[in-house]
């Protein structure tokens, strides 16, 4: 049998394809690389297609026996999301209703689904557990929870099983330097101090440094990506094992400033550069943390790359190759 990797030429989706190959798993990287990248399937098969194309999807079901789906083919630019809402809508929902059909019709029964914190808004404490009250306060965090909504009614209705991991940010690269981080445009706080460390952008900006948090930047909750993979091979293992499909919080629940951020990426890379402090943006949480005892009890997760040092560090080397 295999798994299918809708998104699997992207950022998260190119690293769970390495772990579940390295697991054993046949993997089928499905992406229409308009944020994907082709370089970054180094492992399974790849077939180029799209998710608003139902026939792209039937030739995929038609030529590997599929026995389950990850799905990480998103749109997620927070701000792109406010500006060009029937985009995300269009993409992350509709196209997300495309790939059930072809499930179903397939006897295709098991998902895994790459959600977001995002789906929470603005926390009324931190840190965050997954039975806290769900406010978005943008259309992507929208479109993630409308698909959540989805999967509990196709569930009930269908059978379906699914599994949905909420991240908080993700951030790091393979520790083996193989892949990494490639977005454009880049979005992450990581690869954008490293830029002005490498002397590729002129400053870095801080958004505020009045928040009630102890340096008063924005506090945020960085996962390796590598543990992020990790967790979506234990989802899989945990729905083939007979477990109830449920959602997980994907988090090292422990925060680090913006500030913080940057001065370990001095530490690292032995880099001075300018930082411009400005107003803050809207719609910016102070602290968004979140707890993973859930998937530490339930799932049997263990993040191993916790320290922002090491993060960086992974992301560094992966930065040097390029």
């Amino acid at each position: 049998m295999a798994v299918l990797i809708c998104g699997g030429a992207g950022y998260i989706g190119s690293h769970v394809n390495k772990q579940l190959y390295k697991e054993g798993y046949e993997t089928v990287v499905f992406d229409n690389l308009v944020y994907g990248h082709r370089e970054a399937v180094k492992w399974g098969s790849f077939e180029q297609g799209d998710l608003k194309n139902i026939s792209d999807l039937e030739a995929v079901f038609e030529k590997y026996p599929i026995e389950a789906v990850f799905h990480f083919a998103a749109y997620a630019y927070v701000g792109e999301s406010v500006q060009k809402p029937e985009k995300y809508y269009y993409n992350n929902v509709a196209n997300t209703l495309n790939l059930l059909q072809v499930m179903r019709k397939y006897g295709c029964k098991k998902i895994i689904f790459s959600s977001t914190c995002a789906t929470y808004g603005e926390p009324e404490k931190v840190p965050i557990t997954e039975d806290m009250p769900q406010n978005p306060i943008n259309p992507y965090g929208f479109t993630k929870l409308a698909v959540e909504h989805i999967l509990k009614d196709y569930q009930k209705a269908y059978g379906l099983e699914y599994v949905v991991l909420r991240y908080f940010n993700a951030a790091g690269a393979d520790p083996d330097g193989e892949i990494g981080e490639d977005h454009n445009p880049e979005t992450h706080l990581i690869p954008l101090v490293l830029d002005a460390a490498a002397g590729k952008r002129h400053d870095i900006k801080v958004f505020g440094t009045d928040y009630p948090t102890s340096d008063g930047s924005c506090v945020r909750d960085y996962i390796h990506v590598t543990d992020l993979a990790q967790a979506h091979l234990l989802a899989l293992e945990y729905l083939k094992n007979g477990g109830q499909s449920d959602c997980f919080n994907l988090g090292n629940e422990a925060g680090t400033s913006v500030l913080e951020v940057i001065e370990a990426v001095r530490r690292v890379t032995g880099l001075d550069f300018p930082v411009t402090l400005t107003k803050r943006r809207p719609g910016d949480p102070a602290v968004l943390v979140g707890s993973n005892e859930k998937a530490k009890a339930v799932l049997g997760w263990k993040p191993e790359y916790t320290d922002i040092d090491t993060i960086v560090r992974h992301v560094w080397k992966w930065y040097q190759t390029g």
